[in-house]
């Protein structure tokens, strides 16, 4: 995988705070102004230091999650178990207070999602994920030391491997899988950490916590 030198790191393209170009998530998040004028209600830039080597791929922003704050798993249950999780293994430090304000620093990872924009009922369409696939593709050829992949949830993995030229044929999500990838990149799969998912006991904490020690393992072993 071809990357930018650490000096010559630009910021990855991303939508316009008003991006027109899946009318859907544009009706969405004009209904919302009205109804939360207070949100964040545009699309959620990614969050973390440039020359991460760990990147985490979500789904969408959560409606009074991401999309209220303005970043990425803070608001919503999501971020209260990503974020412990990512303090546990090193890979952030300071308090996650749901704010964007709150001092947490992200370290050696980002974090970002499939879709940008808030979806109707937290489930994009398919033409919506295609069409946010080239700032997916951005965020991944202008990461640097970039060498994990993970990925919440079936979406996100399809869509990462989408954005690395690669058919969703290439290799099939499940749980706590670790993929080897053709560019030399990992792709780690773990279930969404939303409330659902643990409400429901698909995804327990320890189950979470092993994806993020394989990770902790890979990255501290070169790869």
């Amino acid at each position: 995988m071809s990357v930018a030198a650490p000096d010559a790191c630009a910021v990855p393209d991303s939508p316009a705070s008003d991006c027109p170009i899946c009318p859907r998530l544009s009706a969405f998040r004009q209904a919302n102004q009205e109804k939360f004028p207070s949100f964040h209600n545009a699309p959620v830039r990614s969050f973390g230091p440039l020359d991460a080597r760990l990147l985490i791929v979500g789904l969408a922003p959560g409606l009074k999650g991401a999309n209220q704050t303005g970043r990425p798993f803070t608001g919503d249950y999501a971020g209260d178990l990503l974020y412990a999780t990512l303090k546990k293994y090193g890979f952030a430090s300071g308090n996650y207070d749901k704010r964007p304000d709150d001092g947490l620093d992200l370290q050696d990872c980002r974090i970002t999602n499939a879709v940008r924009c808030v979806p109707p009922e937290n489930k994009p369409a398919t033409q919506e994920i295609k069409e946010c696939l080239t700032f997916l593709t951005s965020e991944l050829t202008t990461l640097p030391n970039l060498k994990v992949l993970v990925a919440l949830g079936g979406i996100a993995h399809g869509a990462a491997l989408s954005a690395l030229g690669l058919r969703k044929s290439h290799c099939k999500f499940a749980h706590q899988a670790v993929h080897e990838l053709p560019n030399g990149l990992l792709l780690v799969d773990s279930y969404h950490c939303s409330r659902y998912n643990t409400n429901t006991g698909r995804l327990t904490e320890e189950m979470f916590e092993a994806v993020f020690k394989t990770v902790r393992s890979r990255i501290d072993a070169g790869g």
